[in-house]
């Protein structure tokens, strides 16, 4: 097992990295009483009973939810809030997100708002919750018209990464979650990007070596990130990198229609051409970067069902709006990366319209 720390003064906390960690009952949240766990239910029958097992000394509970996107809502939201107010849970609980990015996000707003604050653990078991969403403490839930635009900040106590859990994930979600991996590269380590070039086969291959350097390598870039800049106020934005893009396609497509993941892919692809297009970049770095997606099995291209004033629009209402100025992360080369509001409209467009006419 590896351990990495988020440095946040009195809100420091550890981030597990290893294999069986679920079995570990050591491990677990060190409360005296009441744990709602969280889960979905897809994972609920695989890794439920040995979570409950594992908290048997405890006074815990769960409620399961549907699985996908689409429930990240207001709606699903309320179940969380009904099953901790049936049980009496008080400003003492702690929530458990025993899933994927989805549950983990959901399960810290709850956190974040329930009786204005309780704590919260995340165990996340997709390749993309362990080394994005799980860490940093960014919660939130979906409306129609843009994606994690009602959320809060709310640290998590610990973040336990199981590293067997992967293995149960299918090829799409696993390929999904190397988009996030990728993009530390891409942001913010021109070495960590060639390692990737380099193992990306072993990546696929569900090599654990492999997997577990680019979790913990991951969860560094993010750690000294978060610790920079909590609140994202300026680095931390850089994290964004082709979300833009990706969270439009989402919206557009309907949530779960393609996953975070393939949209992100797609997003950085195209911040990699404003990139150029800006002349931050030449087009042979562009060319290097959406190679190495495309070798992880991941889309370079959004979905074509979409137009350019489409996916203007849905990028117009991004949270990264500020004073009616969209701000984009592009890149100056790889491991290189700003935020960006110098562009024109025709950069945008001609852009846009490269991948969508």
């Amino acid at each position: 097992m590896h351990t990495l720390t988020i440095d946040l003064g009195d809100r420091s906390y550890p981030i597990l990295i290893g294999r069986d960690l679920l079995t570990e009952q050591h491990l677990l949240p060190n409360v005296t009483h009441q744990i709602m766990v969280v889960t979905n239910e897809t994972i609920a029958p695989n890794y439920l009973d040995q979570t409950l097992s594992a908290l048997s000394a405890k006074d815990a509970q769960h409620v399961i939810l549907p699985d996908g996107e689409q429930y990240k809502s207001t709606q699903t939201l309320d179940t969380i809030y009904e099953a901790l107010l049936t049980h009496r849970f008080d400003r003492g609980c702690t929530l458990l997100a025993l899933g994927g990015g989805v549950i983990g996000d959901m399960t810290g707003y709850a956190a974040a708002s329930y009786q204005r604050g309780v704590n919260f653990v995340q165990v996340p078991t997709t390749l993309l919750a362990q080394v994005d969403s799980s860490v940093g403490g960014k919660t939130a839930v979906n409306h129609p018209l843009g994606k994690n635009m009602i959320g809060a900040f709310h640290q998590p106590k610990a973040v336990l990464a199981d590293m067997s859990v992967l293995e149960s994930l299918s090829d799409r979600e696993f390929k999904a979650g190397l988009a996030e991996v990728i993009k530390y590269g891409f942001i913010l380590d021109a070495d960590f990007f060639e390692w990737l070039e380099n193992n990306i086969d072993a990546l696929l291959s569900r090599d654990s070596d492999a997997i577990a350097w680019a979790v913990r390598r991951s969860c560094e870039i993010k750690a000294q990130i978060v610790e920079a800049d909590e609140h994202e106020h300026g680095q931390r934005a850089l994290l964004n990198f082709g979300h833009t893009f990706g969270h439009a396609i989402e919206a557009a497509m309907g949530y779960g229609n393609w996953l975070h993941g393939e949209a992100i892919s797609a997003g950085m692809v195209m911040a990699l051409d404003m990139s150029a297009r800006t002349g931050r970049m030449g087009g042979n770095t562009v060319q290097r970067g959406t190679h190495l997606l495309e070798r992880a099995g991941l889309p370079i291209a959004p979905p074509q069902e979409m137009n350019p004033e489409q996916m203007h629009g849905y990028m117009a209402r991004d949270k990264k709006v500020a004073a009616g100025q969209l701000k984009l992360i592009l890149a100056n080369a790889i491991g290189e990366t700003e935020v960006c509001s110098d562009f024109s409209e025709s950069d945008l467009f001609s852009t846009l319209s490269a991948f969508l006419d």
